[in-house]
């Protein structure tokens, strides 16, 4: 018997530690680059069929648990699995959608706060790690959204579910390896979009509202202080939050720093680097040690797996225990320089294509066109 199962679902038996076996059947390389965690390869061509040699090894995969099979689209895996089914494969199950819906999975989850009028919501996008964030006032029932990603419902349904309107969106950087969802959001509620004013300087040629380092943009009793902390990008802000949390985007992760290269080239670099140091010790380091620390991303491995944390837990740091124990903040300047511009790691693939259309030099309309730009997992740390 075949069954379809959706992302979600396939999710809900990976977290579940259901006893099944995934196949992923896309070509190596594809699988090399980015796949589901525990997946297996078996690299299938509808034209040329089910070999013995293929069948022997899906059966030695398998070993009499059931089958999953998942490829790019859902449409190579599907005449996979009823290939299964003529030889004797009774318990297998499709992913509608394959990879495309998987890189959509998301997790909204409720950060602590010491205010009880502060509301935060960390919405992990889970395949490519992107974390975006809804900060709220329970009281005034309204919300700032942060680095929305482009599936902009899953922030109005968090934001809805929270019992919040949205009355800003900001935006921490242009992003290099997803397509921003901020304009989009704040076209489809409404409300004002926001940059940090030097996002000007890189060509930035959509309208937003600029912010200043220092400005300080409210919600109800919060209030949300926009940090200027260039280094990954030239533009890049820090929001923090009640004196409380702190939103780094790309300048600081829970397991590294951002890379400085996306932006200013390999051949400058060391800029980038030494911005990124000034704003780490200059404003970040300033900070009480107490401070939360939420990052624009986590570090998703190519395999699917969460090298720090784990899908639908906090993604958050004590900056005093950052201070401690990552190896980049002990660094001192020339050090700091020479690792960001001499040990850049692969860089995210599309990544031009994908700044230009942030920047709003470029426009994707098709959906399977956009989803494209973005599959794989994000590499925006160094």
């Amino acid at each position: 018997m075949v069954n379809n199962i959706t992302a979600d679902q396939l999710a809900d038996k990976i977290d579940a530690d259901e006893q099944f076996t995934l196949i992923d059947v896309r070509p190596e390389d594809s699988f090399e680059a980015w796949h589901v965690r525990d997946a297996e390869n078996v690299p299938y061509d509808p034209r040329e069929g089910l070999s013995e040699a293929q069948l022997n090894e899906v059966n030695a995969l398998a070993d009499g648990r059931p089958v999953v099979a998942i490829c790019g689209k859902g449409l190579t895996s599907t005449p996979f699995v009823f290939e299964l089914d003529e030889h004797g494969y009774d318990d297998l199950s499709v992913v509608s959608g394959g990879m495309e819906e998987w890189s959509k999975r998301y997790e909204v989850v409720p950060i602590e706060t010491a205010s009880d009028d502060l509301v935060v919501r960390q919405v992990q996008r889970r395949a490519k790690g992107c974390l975006g964030y809804i900060v709220g006032s329970k009281q005034a029932e309204e919300a700032v959204v942060v680095d929305a990603t482009r599936q902009t419902d899953q922030f109005k349904v968090a934001a809805q579910n929270a019992g919040l309107s949205i009355t800003r969106v900001l935006d921490t950087h242009v992003h290099a390896d997803h397509i921003s969802g901020g304009r989009a959001l704040a076209d489809e509620v409404g409300v004002p979009y926001h940059l940090g004013e030097a996002a000007r300087q890189r060509g930035v040629e959509y309208d937003y509202q600029p912010l200043l380092d220092g400005e300080v943009v409210t919600v109800g009793d919060v209030e949300i202080e926009a940090l200027h902390t260039p280094g990954h990008t030239s533009e890049m802000m820090n929001y923090l939050v009640d004196g409380e949390l702190l939103l780094t985007g790309d300048t600081l992760f829970v397991d590294s720093v951002g890379r400085t290269e996306l932006q200013f080239g390999e051949d400058d670099a060391s800029r980038g680097a030494e911005l990124l140091y000034d704003s780490l010790h200059e404003t970040i380091l300033d900070l009480p040690d107490a401070t939360t620390v939420l990052p624009g991303h986590l570090t998703v491995t190519s395999d699917g797996r969460y090298e720090n944390g784990s899908p639908g837990k906090p993604l958050e740091a004590r900056l005093g225990d950052l201070r401690r124990d990552l190896d980049y903040l002990g660094l001192d300047r020339d050090a700091f320089v020479e690792r960001l511009s001499e040990d850049a790691p692969e860089k995210p693939p599309n990544y031009e294509t994908v700044i230009a259309i942030n920047t709003g030099k470029e426009t994707v309309d098709d959906e399977g066109e956009a989803t494209e730009l973005e599959l794989g997992p994000n590499n925006c740390a160094a």
